[in-house]
């Protein structure tokens, strides 16, 4: 893995980065550790994927969660019988170490006029996907990029009317309007807080926009950020994919020492 320094408008790989016995692991989901799909039920998932979380929970003492903004349920359903630590959403639901579930307050009833609205809008422009995750509502348009200033200007216009309760969460060809106050950065700090997190050193793996508040946060906590493909990004170190990424986490796979990368 190559770590970074920041340096005027450039990045300078300085070491390599190994897999220790006092980390806490983060991940998110979509871009890293599955490839992204045309749509979110889409995903080719590596079937050592499994094992290999389940080696890493053991490993790290269970400190391991999937930070992701899927629904628990969803991610649940992609690795059947295993339960791990994970915040969906955003963070705004999350189950801790214990099992023991945390959510948002539900939606608003103009929240609810909003999802038929939007359902509507899907239903009469092929390409765009609406995602009822039940707390928020993401607007996917992977299969039809064109649609991207579309979206992005409805959903915006939304949270406009809705005011300071929503927010807006852009991603990859992804806009999504939820509740506000929770984010990624927020759940891991929530997980630092409890066992047997608490006292690790904090190890954030993320591919999109919506990782940065957890970067953020992993670098405040001394932590080791990760960011996975090109782009700008707060994190400190960087791999190039989703093959990378398990690669490194199976074997410790080196790279390159020393890179130049944009920021």
């Amino acid at each position: 893995m190559i770590p970074v320094r920041q340096l005027p408008g450039r990045r300078v790989a300085v070491g390599q980065l190994l897999p220790a016995d006092d980390w806490a692991y983060f991940f998110d989901f979509d871009g890293t550790l599955v490839d992204i799909a045309e749509s979110p039920s889409g995903v080719d998932i590596d079937p050592s994927l499994r094992e290999l979380l389940i080696l890493l929970h053991q490993t790290a003492g269970g400190s391991l969660a999937l930070i992701t903004g899927r629904t628990l349920a969803d991610i649940d359903s992609h690795f059947a019988g295993l339960r791990l630590p994970a915040a969906g959403q955003h963070g705004l639901e999350r189950r801790d170490a214990a099992g023991r579930l945390f959510r948002h307050s539900n939606p608003s009833l103009p929240f609810e006029r909003i999802r038929r609205h939007l359902a509507e809008v899907a239903r009469r422009h092929p390409g765009l996907l609406l995602e009822d995750k039940g707390l928020s509502l993401a607007l996917h348009y992977r299969q039809a990029p064109r649609l991207a200033s579309y979206a992005h200007r409805l959903i915006r216009g939304i949270q406009s009317e809705l005011g300071d309760e929503y927010t807006v969460q852009s991603g990859k060809r992804v806009i999504e309007l939820k509740p506000a106050g929770r984010d990624k950065g927020a759940a891991i700090m929530d997980f630092m807080r409890e066992p047997p997190f608490h006292g690790r050193v904090p190890v954030f793996i993320g591919d999109d926009v919506t990782d940065e508040y957890g970067f953020a946060m992993v670098n405040s906590l001394q932590g080791h950020s990760v960011k996975v493909g090109a782009g700008r990004t707060a994190a400190l170190w960087r791999l190039p994919d989703v093959p990378s990424v398990l690669a490194w986490l199976r074997y410790g796979a080196p790279l390159p020492t020393r890179v130049e990368l944009s920021r």
